[in-house]
């Protein structure tokens, strides 16, 4: 009589090694992730003694996102760069009185086609809407006239955003696109189309910003800044804030995804051009940093700030300018602090006006929290109802430069 077969080799007994296998993981859907860093451990090549770097191993994440972001920005950066200089830029007024420019609704309306085009399931949250352009024609037939004649050079380019928006009246509906509430759950991508109208109506610092957060967490972010020098090198200085005009040898975008570090790279009209990575510049003597703040004393408190210089014995004066153009400066070292100090105590930042440079920053080797200490939440709906303020700085340095915060401020964590 032949021997029984090992209880092993039993195709029922593997049947039911299975089912008890899947039952675990649908009860405990989180071992996973560590099943496939065991696999890993057996499956690793021999000859490779250590893991590779973290940017080697995430360099595919968020590939499309990341590439589909920079032109959508630069794309919408050559529309807000026409306004100016065809000098378009009549304003309208908003609920809150701030002004809006035409390039604002067709920069908005440019991005949102291109993620529309690339992922229809994903949520935006923007800061216009179309009502306005609705019950006003003529304005929505300027804004109309720049959309459709807005391309980038560059056929694969402009064919991986989706192409031109098809009629005024499926732009109107696109700019609505980013009525969502934003939270915790879900990809929800956040664009501000100007940021720093204010700066752009004088010819100064303005931004586009576009950025990714998956789960309330922070996973793309890109900044195209027409105004600001291309030169990595160029030190901030106090006139960068007004009257640049989008001068030669000026426009850049600086980009990151997660864990993947920051880069720069001319703003161009066609395919994306070269980048190179940006980092945070040591700060040997914070007495001999640059710290840059609002324009507008209604968005930081200016005075305060100049005591937070005075007792980090920093000497230079403040750099003034408008946007997310900030945060870019500082990542790559023209710069090397940002403060923005509240002013009220009821006022909630806009999760648009800082997303895209957060990361950047702190892919560039930065660090960014409130004046309490706490990392900014990106979750918890279109504000940062979470947080009071914002202390960027290179990470060194950080906790004696938000000492110094608190301390003027009379607050603790």
């Amino acid at each position: 009589m032949p021997s029984a077969s090992p209880l092993y080799k039993r195709p029922l007994f593997l049947l039911s090694v299975i089912v008890v296998a899947l039952a675990i993981l649908l009860s405990n859907p989180s071992i996973l992730p560590r099943l496939a860093l065991l696999a890993g451990h057996f499956t690793r090549r021999s000859t490779s003694s250590a893991a590779p770097p973290i940017q080697t191993r995430m360099a595919g994440i968020y590939a499309k996102e990341l590439e589909v972001a920079r032109l959508a920005v630069q794309r919408a950066s050559q529309l807000t760069k026409r306004v100016f200089h065809e000098k378009a830029k009549g304003t309208v007024s908003k609920d809150d009185k701030s002004p809006v420019t035409i390039g604002d609704f067709g920069a908005q309306a440019l991005i949102i086609a291109a993620l529309q085009a690339n992922f229809p399931g994903d949520e935006i949250v923007a800061e216009e809407e179309s009502a306005q352009l609705r019950a006003d024609a003529p304005l929505r037939d300027q804004i109309w006239e720049l959309v459709r004649t807005t391309q980038l050079d560059d056929a694969a380019a402009e064919g991986l955003l989706g192409g031109a928006v098809s009629d005024a009246d499926a732009m109107l509906d696109i700019i609505d696109k980013g009525n969502s509430a934003g939270g915790a759950r879900g990809r929800i991508w956040a664009i501000d189309p100007i940021d720093g109208t204010k700066g752009f109506l004088r010819g100064g610092q303005y931004a586009v910003c576009l950025a990714l957060m998956v789960d309330g967490d922070v996973k793309v972010g890109v900044l195209g800044c027409p105004n600001l020098p291309v030169d990595d090198a160029a030190p901030l200085t106090a006139g960068i804030g007004a009257n640049q005009t989008d001068d030669e040898g000026r426009g850049v975008i600086f980009s990151a995804a997660l864990g993947q570090g920051a880069t720069s790279r001319p703003l161009g009209t066609g395919a994306l051009l070269d980048g190179k990575k940006i980092a945070m510049k040591p700060v040997d003597e914070l007495s001999s940093a640059t710290f840059c703040e609002s324009v507008e004393s209604g968005h930081s408190n200016q005075s305060e700030s100049a005591q937070i210089g005075q007792k980090l014995g920093i000497t230079k004066p403040s750099v003034r300018m408008d946007s997310q153009a900030k945060y870019g400066s500082i990542a790559r070292g023209a710069g090397d602090i940002y403060l923005r100090l509240p002013t009220s105590k009821t006022y909630q930042e806009k999760i648009w006006d800082h997303a895209a440079g957060e990361l950047i920053v702190r892919e560039a080797g930065g660090q960014v929290t409130d004046t309490t200490g706490s990392r900014l939440d990106f979750s918890v709906g279109r504000t940062l109802a979470s947080n009071r303020g914002v202390v960027a700085a290179p990470a060194a340095i950080h906790s004696q430069v938000l000492k110094a915060v608190q301390e003027v401020l009379g607050q603790k964590k």
